[in-house]
C-alpha cells in the first residue's frame, strides 16, 4: 500500500473562526493543480457552513505562497493551460463569493498568483519582513490573471509597474497603496488578526453577507446605479430579523443576539 499523501490544505476550526493553511512547504506553496482542487473544496464547504463566520488564509513554511507551481507547467496543451487558468481563477472568485469574510495572513514572500491570492481575499495582514511581486514577465508569462484582483485593489499605475517590471515591493508599501490592510511585527501578526476576527464574528453572519455580496456586485457600477441596487439590498437588510434585533438592543443598551435570519 502506498503512504498516504500529506495534506495540501489544512483546515481548523475554533469559535467560529476557519484557519485555512497552505500546506506545501518544500514547494514554497505553490498552487499544484492538487491543491487548488482541495482549496476549491474546502472553499465550498465554508459557503455552505453555519458555523464558519470568518476565514484565515494561512501559509506553512518560508513563503506565503509562490505562484503557479512551475514544474507542472511545460509541454501542456492549450486546452490543459485553459482548464488550469480557469481553476485557479475559479478559486480567487470564490475567496469573494463564499458568504465569510477572508482574511490573508502574509507572513512572507507572496508572488505571482500568490500575490493574486492575497489581493483576492476580503482583508490582508501582513508581517513587516513580507514581500509581494508579479514577476511572470520575467520568464515570459505575464501575470494576466493575478493582474485582475490587484487592478482592482489598487491604483493602476502602480498594478502596472509591478506587472512590467517584475519588481518585488515591501509590506510597507503593499499598505500604502492599499494591498493590505496592516503591516506589523511577525510576532503582532495573529494579534492582529483576531482582532478583525473578533469584530467579524461579534456581527451578524447574514447581514456581513449581504454587505459582502453588495460590495463586490456594486463595485463596477456606476453611481447612481450602484445607489439603485444598494437601496433594494439596504430595504431587503432592513427587513431581516438580525437587524429588527441589532436596532432594538441598541436601543435598550444591551448586547444583540444574532439568530443569522
Amino acid at each position: 500500500m502506498s503512504e498516504p499523501q500529506t495534506p495540501c490544505v489544512l483546515i481548523e476550526t475554533t469559535d467560529g473562526v476557519c484557519r485555512v493553511t497552505l500546506n506545501r512547504p518544500e514547494r514554497r506553496n505553490a498552487l499544484s493543480e492538487r491543491l487548488l482542487a482541495d482549496l476549491d473544496g474546502a472553499l465550498d464547504q465554508m459557503a455552505q457552513s453555519r458555523e464558519i463566520r470568518c476565514v484565515v488564509l494561512a501559509a506553512n513554511g518560508p513563503v506565503f505562497c509562490s505562484g503557479h507551481d512551475l514544474s507542472e507547467m511545460p509541454g501542456r496543451t492549450e486546452a490543459e493551460y485553459r482548464t488550469l487558468f480557469e481553476r485557479c481563477s475559479r478559486v480567487m472568485l470564490k475567496l469573494r463569493q463564499i458568504p465569510q469574510p477572508v482574511i490573508a495572513r502574509v507572513h512572507a514572500f507572496a508572488t505571482a498568483a500568490g500575490c493574486q491570492l492575497v489581493a483576492a481575499c476580503d482583508l490582508a495582514v501582513a508581517a513587516t519582513e513580507a514581500r509581494f511581486a508579479t514577476p511572470g514577465v520575467k520568464i515570459g508569462l505575464f501575470c494576466t490573471t493575478p493582474m485582475v484582483p490587484l487592478v482592482r485593489s489598487i491604483p493602476a499605475k502602480v498594478a502596472m509597474e509591478m506587472l512590467v517590471t517584475g519588481q518585488p515591493i515591501s509590506a510597507q508599501r503593499a499598505y500604502e497603496i492599499g494591498l493590505i490592510n496592516r503591516v506589523v511585527p511577525a510576532d503582532q501578526l495573529d494579534a492582529c488578526i483576531a482582532e478583525f476576527t473578533a469584530a467579524i464574528v461579534a456581527s451578524s453572519p447574514l447581514v456581513l453577507q449581504l454587505g459582502k455580496q453588495a460590495f463586490y456586485h456594486e463595485q463596477p457600477m456606476r453611481e447612481a446605479t450602484a445607489y439603485q441596487h444598494a437601496v433594494q439590498v439596504m430595504t431587503t437588510n432592513a427587513a431581516t430579523q438580525d437587524a429588527q434585533e441589532g436596532i432594538t438592543a441598541f436601543l435598550q443598551k444591551r448586547p444583540p443576539q444574532w439568530r443569522g435570519e
